[in-house]
């Protein structure tokens, strides 16, 4: 008798705990009833249940929880062409949400993987078909918001039959693929090296006028001062011989002496030095005669 009270207290619990589920905040549940959605009899509208405790039949319905918060959809970039057969490579995310559970489990079957694959299809389709219809130069230049609310609507038009809401739609990157960005780079840097060698070119050039004009602005200068030099040597040359001549001439024979008695001193001035000369010479006229008189 207790073994049949404790088998029937088993199935009362088991039967209480299969006809309640738990919907936790930020999520949504939907229950399958025999392969089916269950829908509200008096609107025909999808059941969605909302965070609580719920009934449920036991082991007839199912119950799917799907996450009702805003989802991010940030996969890997993917490789876009302009109007000009450009290829660009474009690092994008969309923002989504679920808006029809019912439909969402249909068309995916609640798998949040699958999902985003076909939301990614789709949004990509939209992307690329705004980047084909523009330039790189307009993509960059200031209608990236424009391109991205046109796609978003596309993308949206689309995932209405995923029972998908797409909030929002944004462009991160765009870069050149690598190989034409080496390309790029390359030739951006033959052209700078071409345009510095111009430039050291032309410095090289002023360089050379600048120097040739200051080495003739110095050639005139030191054959100025060269000239200057001279004429004032020449003058005070002129104005020595003038004195000379005017003491000279006031007292010829002092002066005579005076003279002797320089060349003397600087004759013998080193103790080394011989001089070799006849004693009648005129150098000793001096030394031989006090007057200086040249007769003996």
């Amino acid at each position: 008798m207790k073994n049949l009270l404790v088998i029937v207290l088993i199935l009362v619990i088991a039967l209480a705990s299969g006809s309640l589920f738990v919907v936790r905040e930020g999520e949504r549940a939907i229950v399958i009833q025999f392969g089916k959605v269950q829908r509200d009899d008096a609107t025909g509208d999808t059941r969605v249940f909302a965070p609580g405790i719920h009934p449920k039949l036991p082991f007839i319905d199912s119950v799917k929880t799907l996450d009702a918060r805003i989802q991010t959809l940030d996969d890997s970039p993917d490789r876009f062409v302009t109007s000009e057969k450009k290829d660009l490579i474009v690092d994008s995310y969309v923002k989504w949400r679920i808006e029809d559970f019912a439909r969402y489990y249909l068309s995916t079957g609640g798998n949040k993987m699958q999902a985003e694959a076909l939301l990614k299809q789709k949004v990509n389709n939209g992307l690329r078909s705004e980047f084909g219809t523009r330039t790189i130069r307009q993509i960059v230049s200031g209608e990236r918001s424009a391109l991205m609310n046109q796609a978003m609507e596309q993308a949206s038009t689309s995932s209405d039959e995923l029972g998908i809401e797409i909030v929002d739609v944004r462009v991160k990157q765009i870069n050149l693929p690598t190989e034409v960005s080496n390309s790029i780079f390359q030739r951006m840097r033959a052209e700078r090296a071409a345009v510095a060698r111009e430039h050291r070119s032309e410095g090289q050039e002023q360089a050379e006028v600048l120097r040739a004009d200051i080495d003739a602005k110095i050639t005139v200068m030191l054959a100025d001062a060269e000239r200057n030099a001279r004429q004032v040597r020449g003058e005070g040359d002129a104005a020595a011989a003038q004195i000379y001549a005017n003491t000279y001439s006031k007292n010829a024979d002092f002066y005579s002496f005076l003279r002797s008695m320089d060349a003397y001193k600087k004759s013998f001035d080193s103790k080394q030095d011989i001089l070799i000369v006849e004693p009648d010479n005129e150098f000793f006229r001096f030394m031989n005669d006090k007057n200086g008189s040249r007769d003996q």
